[in-house]
């Protein structure tokens, strides 16, 4: 793998408490919440190399199917990124994680065959600039999976979602942004839309702005306009 200069320092996102808090709660909401058939939706069909932006503690690595080469996986969270390399020791498939943000991923223009994008484009800084990377580093016709908060569709609750993002919400959750839209900010882009479709976390009972969620598939077009 060769990397690029990196534009932005090792330790560009730094939040140990909710690191802390986030390892137990993925976890946990894998196991009894269903994000672990999400997650196995999100991958399934991925072949050759892939690069993970925002791999967290690393959650993603046991789905990825047989047909990956290799995973580049950022992390830019110090402990998140320690937590995540102990999870590429079980990957069936090879994973390789490393420090970086989204706005200046560390790697080579056209060098992969996919990107994932997996509960991480609500924390970023700067969204179009994260995406811009993404597809700079994709080969043409090459996929983006993402799998997003995103902005509910309903009144009350996007109003809600605003309120929060104003106020402790970020704070509180490592930078999320629950209002963002990410199919809107992914097709203006560049992307080209595949299927997706939208999802409710919890499926039942009370709704919190991180509710509103959507799966899909987006593409580099093989040609720039």
């Amino acid at each position: 793998m060769q990397l690029r200069s990196r534009k932005l320092p090792r330790d560009a996102v730094h939040h140990p408490v909710f690191a802390r808090f986030y390892a137990r709660v993925s976890v946990t909401a894998d196991q009894k919440g269903g994000i672990a058939a999400y997650r196995e939706e999100l991958l399934s069909g991925l072949s050759g190399r892939v690069i993970e932006i925002g791999a967290g503690n690393g959650l993603n690595f046991a789905h990825y199917p047989g047909a990956v080469s290799e995973v580049v996986a950022l992390e830019p969270e110090r402990s998140l990124r320690q937590l995540a390399a102990r999870s590429a020791l079980r990957a069936e498939v090879p994973v390789d994680v490393v420090p970086g943000a989204a706005e200046a991923l560390p790697v080579k223009s056209e060098a992969f065959d996919g990107a994932v994008a997996s509960l991480v484009l609500c924390t970023v800084r700067d969204l179009p600039r994260a995406l811009a990377e993404i597809r700079r580093v994709l080969r043409p016709g090459g996929e983006l999976r993402f799998f997003e908060h995103g902005l509910a569709p309903g009144r009350t609750l996007a109003t809600a979602q605003r309120v929060a993002d104003r106020t402790l919400w970020p704070l509180l959750f490592g930078g999320c942004h629950t209002a963002r839209d990410p199919l809107a900010a992914i097709a203006a882009a560049g992307f080209e839309m595949g299927t997706y479709r939208r999802l409710r976390i919890p499926e039942t009972g009370l709704q919190v702005p991180s509710s509103p969620c959507v799966l899909g598939v987006a593409r580099k077009p093989f040609t720039e306009d």
